[in-house]
């Protein structure tokens, strides 16, 4: 890697990616292309690790002319994708955005790196990666009891979210078999830590609970994640890229298996220690629970046993710890905090989905 295009790389994991990899690589130089929609911030992109190797582009990853003129201005050689609309709950009241961004856009991506690569041979010797981050949603829904998922399990997505990194997956892998695009693809569990916007369950709890707030848990709260820490998903994007083989997918797991209510409770039982003079200890009493989403899958888990096998990777960070340092870290950034919920977008969002959302009955 010389010259990488991190597409989304305003948001949440593409951010801490950058932070990875300019504190990783010294000759790495990052072109951050993002749209800035409500889930990228500038305040993400805050005290980066030598920033002058890093430049910021707003735009499109739809916008092919766009796109071209980044690769070849930049001499691009790595393309990691981040770039898309992931909040399920999102994408069952607007899914035309998630096709659009999601498979228009990595088609658009998949599409120029093509033409530069392989068509025009702009970098001809170069060592070249499209590096597509993916989920695992695309698999489905696990019974109680069933095995994880492994990287040869069938695609059987459940939402529109899924649905369309699905299509964004079969588009990548369709390159890479029918013109020879040099790529790699991850599926990863559900991601927390900084720089999280809070409409995902972890920071949208903590910041409730800190502000002594209604935590609203979906149905009665069993639904089960595999939850990964950010920072080692970024290492293991990383070493898939630098040491994986072109053309595999590998699956990044947290190795942890808790019911999304267990993960409350956690958050909650942190806040009372780390804070006991609190008004609204004990957190939990803040719980509620209310009507469950449409179609909402019970258990993810994947078996990441390829990437430890191959490529010597396992994640660093027990979920207890992990989850300590997360809440440390949203209540330590008031700042960032303010920031984000002040969008009007946010408290809009936070209105429709959560405010409004009759509590559980039966």
């Amino acid at each position: 890697m010389q010259n990488v295009l991190v597409t989304g790389g305003a948001g949440f994991i593409g951010s801490n990616f950058i932070r990875y990899l300019l504190a990783t690589s010294p000759i790495v130089r990052i072109t951050n292309l993002d749209a800035m929609t409500y889930a990228g911030s500038l305040e993400n992109l805050i005290n980066l690790p030598d920033p002058s190797r890093h430049i910021l582009v707003q735009g499109d990853i739809t916008d092919a002319v766009l796109v071209g003129h980044l690769l070849r201005r930049y001499e691009i050689d790595t393309i990691v994708h981040f770039a898309a609309e992931t909040h399920v709950d999102r994408s069952v009241l607007n899914p035309q955005q998630f096709i659009q961004t999601n498979v228009l856009g990595t088609f658009t991506l998949a599409e120029a790196a093509r033409q530069y690569w392989l068509v025009d041979q702009s970098l001809h010797g170069r060592v070249l990666r499209f590096h597509h981050i993916s989920s695992d949603e695309v698999y489905g829904s696990l019974k109680p009891g069933e095995p994880a998922w492994d990287e040869n399990c069938p695609y059987a997505p459940n939402s529109p979210y899924a649905a369309s990194k699905a299509a964004s997956d079969h588009i990548v892998r369709a390159y890479g078999h029918t013109y020879g695009l040099p790529f790699s693809i991850t599926n990863c569990s559900n991601n927390y830590g900084p720089y999280q916007f809070p409409e995902k369950l972890i920071p949208l709890m903590v910041l409730n609970a800190w502000g002594g707030k209604v935590l609203p848990v979906y149905g009665d709260g069993q639904q089960i994640r595999d939850w990964l820490h950010v920072a080692d998903h970024c290492e293991a994007i990383y070493l898939v890229i630098t040491k994986g083989k072109v053309g595999e997918t590998y699956n990044i797991g947290g190795g942890s298996q808790p019911t999304n209510l267990e993960i409350v409770y956690q958050l909650c039982a942190i806040l009372d220690e780390l804070y006991p003079e609190s008004p609204h200890t004990p957190h939990k009493m803040l719980i509620q629970f209310v009507a469950d989403r449409p179609g909402h899958d019970q258990r993810y888990a994947v078996d990441f046993s390829k990437i430890q096998r191959e490529l010597g990777w396992k994640p660093r960070h027990n979920l207890g710890d992990g989850l300590r340092q997360t809440v440390e870290w949203y209540l330590d950034h008031p700042q960032w905090v303010s920031a984000i919920q002040n969008q009007p977008d946010y408290q809009a969002w936070i209105s429709k989905n959560y405010q409004s959302r009759p509590e559980k009955t039966g």
